[in-house]
């Protein structure tokens, strides 16, 4: 057998599984192969959405289930036996896995990680490759885990009966964990993007604590009712009748995981520390969860419930770690032991990426009271200048709210969904509702089929809960937009969320992040692969902070008249403000003073100022994520220059193509976005015109022109009558939709076609076979583009 001949299959089958064998390890209990752990990151180019960058390992080894201990990399025997340890290496710090491998089928390169002796790389024979136990040995004795630690260590994830398992970074993360936690360390910081699984992450944490008998008393604290009742009922389910809630204030010392709001169980005033009714050793464990919002200031109540409790085990939860000279997570629980950013999230394909819409009005840099100096109740406008920090504050312009709620509207008309979940961020409940009643009016038709089709989501409503509950379920139709102030920031799952309106002043990286979130779940049998940012306060500078950690795939901003979509077909009342605190903030946080922080003023409103949209500046991100600062137009001539210096060079690779569609797809990983040149041009132009005409400065005939020459010659005469009926109909469909559609066989299908026969008999007895048929689009091709 001539190894050099074989497949890297080959190698993998008849070298390293016989070579694993012979050590020991178990084929079908601790050997994957072909292991993907990502999904690959969601590209948008125009209308066309794909993923790149899937991440997939050869071999992953395991020495128990969910705990990975070496990454094989295999090449074939052409390549040498070093050709794979880079990708191997980046899998490895990925997964987190100490052992790395390498081999083409002679021998295996292996890289030590644990750095427990000098020789980080070696060598081995097939014959040699370590056991399982020998890989287990070595990473114990470089981790100084004693036989007690092992125990714990050890204990075996829940196994869920629905088949559902860890995500690789969920995985990193819980046995980070529970490995610091063996070595007495008492508190963990862990920093996960919103929506990684937080909350499954933690429940696999305490479930082998517990199980192990390591920690026999737990705490999980968070700041929102919801996410209690959705971790008890979901994550937290297997607990079953050792779990309870506390709650009206009320202690039951017999079970064993306990379930609380920060508020549930401390107050300002010292007599409602009902906490203190558990003796300060009673809790081993508490996880806090979203601990940036108050467990972060030393002179917080929650931040009394940590301390009070300081002998038990704490573990911080957060997508955002607040780190301000009056908050440190850091400070208090130390450096996170695991961090997964937004970037990471979207790279990996997990989340779902966004573009973004920017819309500038015109009074949103300065307007001034001219002549009119009272507002439409009689009161006395201030004079002095005005901008978006001011605007539904302290003063309100009627008109700038109802142009907001019809550039939301002409954006779902567009879009051709009105349909789609949508949130809309307000300055606070009285703003929320102006804009739910613009919105109404925008979209009279909808609401007068259903009137819960645009409600207004504020804690001080009623039926915020039950609504709340509707707008989350994928499965509701109504509501289906809905305006709020602060309520909506977190802890809100809306997976098909496809549209987030800014219309508040976002001074907070942490509170950006979190609103952000509330889109970033991935809804695929839905048809939700990314969602859209609306921006109207330019809230969106924030993607420009270091601070921020995931960018947009495009950024737009449209002017007066343009279309909407660029890159596809407190109390009502006029009396209360909260410039510092909102409602929300005050209901759920009780560190907040209310007398503090609330300035009550009145609000100005100005009805007889028209508002305009001001301005556009599209941009875009290139695929590294870097902002394209020059001209769609030209970053495009440019790319395509690269590929093909000549016109002559670009004809010769179009006519030599089996199908054009490949040489469009070569292109759009150069990224030449073809849908938004086409835009652009305001033109119905073939891919070959649009190249011509953007890159070699050629006059451009549309796909109508180009069908009317070939008509005008006659040249398929000489089929059947019957045949050239499916040819005009093949030339009416390129004209329509282009190249790439007559050039699919499946174009036969749609009922322009059927009018004739089914695809079979079109085939068999118009063009007596697939060949012929083939050879007739081809030779459509040759016509279409003659006049070259």
């Amino acid at each position: 057998m001539d190894k050099k001949q074989l497949s890297e299959r080959d190698i993998c089958s008849k070298y390293i599984n016989p070579a694993l064998q012979l050590s020991d390890w178990d084929l079908e209990k601790q050997v994957r192969e072909e292991v993907t752990f990502t999904d690959g990151k969601i590209l948008i180019q125009g209308k066309r959405i794909s993923r790149v960058g899937k991440k997939r390992a050869d071999y992953i080894l395991y020495y128990k289930n969910n705990f990975p201990i070496a990454v094989i990399e295999a090449k074939d025997n052409n390549h040498s036996i070093w050709a794979g340890m880079q990708q191997a290496l980046h899998y490895a710090k990925t997964l987190d896995i100490p052992f790395v491998y390498s081999s083409n089928g002679d021998w295996f390169l292996e890289h030590d990680r644990t750095l427990e002796s000098w020789v980080i790389e070696r060598e081995l024979s097939l014959e040699n490759f370590p056991s399982p136990q020998e890989l287990y040995n070595r990473y114990l004795k470089s981790k100084n885990i004693s036989e007690e630690q092992k125990e714990i260590i050890e204990e075996p994830y829940y196994l869920d009966v629905s088949g559902k398992e860890a995500r690789y970074y969920q995985r990193v993360a819980i046995n980070r964990t529970i490995e610091a936690i063996a070595k007495w360390q008492d508190r963990i910081l862990l920093v996960m993007a919103t929506g990684t699984g937080k909350t499954y992450t933690a429940f696999q944490i305490i479930y082998r604590l517990w199980k192990a008998k390591a920690k026999k008393r737990i705490l999980f604290l968070a700041d929102r009712n919801i996410l209690v009742d959705q971790t008890m009922t979901n994550d937290f389910k297997p607990f079953g009748d050792v779990m309870t809630k506390i709650k009206n204030r009320q202690i039951n010392k017999a079970y064993e995981v306990y379930l609380a709001l920060y508020q549930a169980v401390t107050w300002n005033e010292e007599e409602k520390n009902i906490f203190k009714q558990f003796s300060p050793d009673f809790f081993d464990l508490i996880v806090i969860d979203e601990c940036h919002r108050g467990s972060a200031k030393e002179e917080s109540a929650w931040r009394e419930i940590l301390e009070y409790f300081s002998n038990a085990t704490q573990i911080g939860l957060t997508a955002t770690p607040k780190e301000t000279k009056e908050a440190s997570n850091i400070d208090y629980f130390w450096e996170p032991i695991y961090s997964y950013t937004l970037k990471e999230w979207i790279e990996d394909g997990f989340l779902a990426p966004y573009k973004v819409i920017r819309i500038g009005l015109d009074i949103d840099e300065w307007w001034r009271p001219t002549t009119t100096t009272l507002d439409k109740n009689g009161r006395e406008i201030e004079d002095r200048i005005y901008n978006t920090k001011d605007f539904d504050r302290n003063i309100v312009i009627d008109d700038r709210t109802k142009v907001v709620a019809k550039k939301i509207t002409q954006f779902l008309r567009e879009s051709g969904d009105r349909f789609q979940k949508t949130i809309v961020f307000c300055m606070d409940i009285d703003h929320a509702e102006r804009m739910r009643q613009a919105l109404i009016n925008e979209n009279a038709d909808l609401v007068q089929q259903n009137d819960k089709y645009i409600m207004r989501i504020t804690w001080d409503n009623e039926e915020w809960k039950n609504e709340l509950d509707n707008f989350i379920d994928p499965n509701e139709k109504y509501p289906s937009i809905v305006t709020t102030s602060k309520l909506l920031t977190t802890w809100v799952d809306a997976k098909t969320c496809k549209l987030i309106v800014l219309d508040q002043n976002i001074n907070s990286m942490t509170e950006f992040k979190q609103i952000i979130g509330r889109g970033t779940r991935l809804k695929i049998d839905s048809g939700k692969y990314y969602f859209t940012i609306m921006d109207f306060r330019k809230a969106t500078n924030n993607f420009a902070d270091p601070d921020f950690d995931g960018e947009p795939v495009m950024i737009y901003e449209p002017k007066q008249n343009d279309p909407i979509i660029k890159d596809e077909s407190d109390e009502s009342g006029n009396t209360l403000i909260t410039p510092h605190a909102t409602d929300e903030e005050i209901l759920v946080n009780p560190d907040i003073d209310i007398k503090d922080t609330w300035d009550r003023v009145r609000k100005i409103y100005v009805s007889w100022v028209k508002v305009e949209v001001a301005h556009e500046r599209v941009q875009y991100l290139w695929a590294d994520g870097k902002l394209i600062t020059e001209s769609l137009k030209d970053y495009s001539k440019k790319n395509i220059l690269s590929e093909y210096k000549t016109l002559e060079d670009f004809i010769l690779s179009w006519n030599k193509a089996e199908k054009k569609e490949i040489i469009i797809e070569e292109l759009l990983e150069k990224w030449v976005i073809l849908d938004e040149l086409e835009r652009e041009v305001w033109k119905d132009l073939d891919p070959f015109d649009l190249i011509c005409h953007i890159a070699f400065d050629k006059p451009a005939l549309t796909k109508k022109e180009r069908v009317e020459n070939v008509k005008k010659r006659n040249y398929f005469e000489k089929y059947s009558l019957e045949a050239r009926e499916v040819i005009e109909a093949l030339l009416e469909k390129y004209a329509e939709s282009g190249i790439d559609t007559i050039e699919d066989i499946w174009v036969l299908n749609i009922w322009r076609f059927r009018e004739f026969w089914s695809p079979l008999e079109i085939i068999k007895n118009r063009f007596w076979g697939k060949q012929n048929y083939l050879k007739v689009v081809k030779e459509i091709e040759e016509r279409i583009y003659e006049t070259v």
